[in-house]
């Protein structure tokens, strides 16, 4: 079983920039793709991008493109989404996930995924 684990979120205002990290643990994630989505209060889940275990990246919506960088140490089991320019907007819990890699997946596609973390809550003041 894999266990995932947030960490990083918090308040920051406007314009300020933020680290997440999520630290896996019950497995290593080899030939696993991991994400980072997340949801606002009242608001539908949303992809914000994966990474493959080759570091290829897949960013969601063009607001966070540029904004964003995610980021992954297989040899520390561990996931990173960097966030600049951040906005009101992007006020929401951010949670990562796991999914064994297939060619045929679409990595935004968060019911597809089979491990999820608690959340971590990202709250942007203006």
């Amino acid at each position: 079983q894999v266990q995932l684990v947030e960490s990083g979120g918090g308040l920051v205002q406007a314009g300020g920039s933020l680290r997440l990290s999520c630290a896996a643990s019950g497995r290593v994630l080899s030939d696993y793709a991991m994400a980072w989505f997340r949801r606002a209060s009242g608001k539908e889940r949303e992809f914000v991008a994966a990474i493959l275990w080759n570091g290829k990246r897949i960013y969601g919506r063009d607001s966070v493109k540029g904004r964003f960088t995610i980021s992954r140490d297989n040899a520390m089991n561990s996931l990173y989404l960097r966030m600049d320019s951040l906005s009101s907007e992007d006020t929401a819990v951010y949670y990562c996930a796991a999914v064994f890699e297939d060619e045929f997946l679409d990595y935004t596609t968060g019911s597809l995924y089979d491990y999820w973390g608690q959340g971590t809550q990202v709250t942007v003041s203006s």
